[in-house]
């Protein structure tokens, strides 16, 4: 596994929409979610926030059987604590559900929840290292858009995969990913400083088609089931179809996009340049916006 913490590409202009995505899914996870904490495996919260995080998940969570019938679950998680019989704590389902919710809107919603601390940093952290050079090319309203449609998509595509399932998909993930696939079909070449997991977390300088290839080749191979992994409740699925879609949607327009700003391989440029001598002495020189 590579954890990419920083990318040599330079841009013409902040990425103001990938600034907005990240804060916007800080804030909901921060002051919406009804936080679960647990530490080693080992839950620390009180019964009645495992309640309130499951109906808050099923409201605004998509879920595949909604999505592919376009109509709401009969019943719901209420958020409240009730005793069985035995005496035993749980969460009290109720039918009708104390709230309505429209499919289509939570394949929206969806992708700004997070279920974790986890989740949210490791989304973060590829949107902000890809998404702003995909921004910068595509312009912020076409790549807020191309998000959009990405995260949707992906939730849509899962539910294919799922079928008649109840469980919730929560997480940015698929419209990450396919930011992840337009990059590395706009980008093959730029190079990418990663964490590489199974060297002790050692920084390497890596072309992206190695980073996102090996990235995308994990994701596909625990998604079929011929890979070993730990997180079960990860929807592969939905990475592959956003990194697909992703990859589809800018093939055509890829030499347009590397054309729309500066070259993948343009070093920073150093803010002051001093001249040979007898040609004006020291002057600043004209600064790209880039990141550092």
């Amino acid at each position: 596994m590579v954890i990419p913490i920083h990318d040599i590409n330079p841009m013409r202009r902040r990425p103001v929409i990938t600034w907005l995505l990240i804060a916007a899914n800080v804030v909901v996870f921060v002051f919406f979610t009804p936080m679960v904490s647990s530490v080693a495996g080992v839950q620390a919260s009180r019964p009645q926030n495992v309640c309130e995080q499951q109906r808050f998940y099923a409201e605004w969570g998509a879920i595949p059987k909604e999505l592919l019938t376009n109509k709401q679950l009969p019943s719901a998680a209420s958020g409240r604590l009730t005793v069985d019989s035995q005496g035993r704590v749980g969460c009290l389902v109720e039918s009708p559900a104390t709230f309505h919710k429209s499919p289509v809107l939570s394949a929206l919603s969806s992708m700004f929840l997070h279920g974790s601390w986890l989740h949210l940093i490791g989304n973060m952290l590829f949107l902000g290292v890809f998404g702003n050079n995909i921004e910068d090319r595509m312009g912020r309203l076409l790549y807020l858009l191309f998000y959009l449609a990405c995260g949707m998509a992906a939730a849509y595509g899962f539910a294919l995969f799922e079928g008649q399932t109840t469980d919730t998909l929560i997480g940015a993930s698929g419209a990450v990913a396919g930011v992840l696939g337009a990059y590395l079909v706009v980008f093959p070449r730029a190079r990418v400083i990663g964490l590489v997991s199974v060297l002790f977390f050692l920084p390497f300088w890596l072309p992206a088609w190695i980073v996102l290839g090996f990235w995308f080749a994990l994701q596909y191979l625990y998604f079929t089931g011929i890979g070993v992994s730990g997180g079960g409740s990860v929807a592969y699925g939905a990475h592959v179809v956003g990194f697909v879609l992703g990859a589809v949607l800018v093939a055509p327009f890829v030499q347009r996009l590397r054309a729309a700003g500066p070259s993948p391989r343009q070093a920073a440029q150093p803010r002051w340049v001093r001249e040979p001598p007898g040609l004006g002495g020291t002057r600043r020189a004209s600064r790209p916006r880039h990141r550092g």
